[in-house]
């Protein structure tokens, strides 16, 4: 057997993983970190969402934002978030820009980690959803998909948050 021969299976396995990774669907993406690249909203090209986040308590801790397909097998659901990013905490306003796969329905979720401690603190942190729905203690903070769900297209969608404590 030749150096090319002996080399033949490797190159043809290498090329069918490269085309199946290729053909994986859009849904199998989840759990990325990703950096709050504002470039990827600017002159409207996405699909991507404009986070707007008002009523940071304090400049401390962590903000975390992500985000999850509309559905109820994603939305909240650990480990099936698409895009994370985490920022120091300013107090007052904040603004990410979150790129997501495709046009479709999604929803965000932001966490105010004040202690930055990597915990939830019920008593002090803070958080917040897209459409800032009711929380209460009946959804126990975690309101329905239905309520949180908005459509992006292929452009740049903007959205407010407003942050809630304790």
């Amino acid at each position: 057997m030749n150096f090319r021969t002996s080399r033949l299976p490797a190159n043809i396995i290498a090329l069918g993983a490269l085309v199946l990774g290729a053909a994986a669907p859009v849904h199998a993406q989840y759990r990325q970190t990703i950096s709050n690249d504002m470039s990827q909203c600017r002159g409207g090209e996405g699909p991507a969402v404009l986070v707007t986040v008002a009523g940071v308590k304090a400049s401390r801790g962590r903000i975390r934002v992500q985000s999850y397909r509309a559905t109820a097998a994603d939305w909240l659901k650990k480990g099936r978030w698409i895009n994370r990013m985490e920022a120091p905490a300013r107090a007052g306003t904040m603004t990410f820009c979150v790129p997501v796969p495709a046009s479709g329905s999604y929803g965000i979720a932001v966490r105010h980690d004040l202690d930055g401690d990597g915990n939830t603190d019920l008593t002090s942190d803070g958080g917040g959803m897209s459409n800032n729905p009711s929380i209460n203690i009946f959804n126990l903070g975690k309101p329905s998909y239905t309520k949180t769900a908005f459509p992006v297209g292929s452009g740049v969608k903007s959205i407010h948050i407003n942050m809630r404590y304790m």
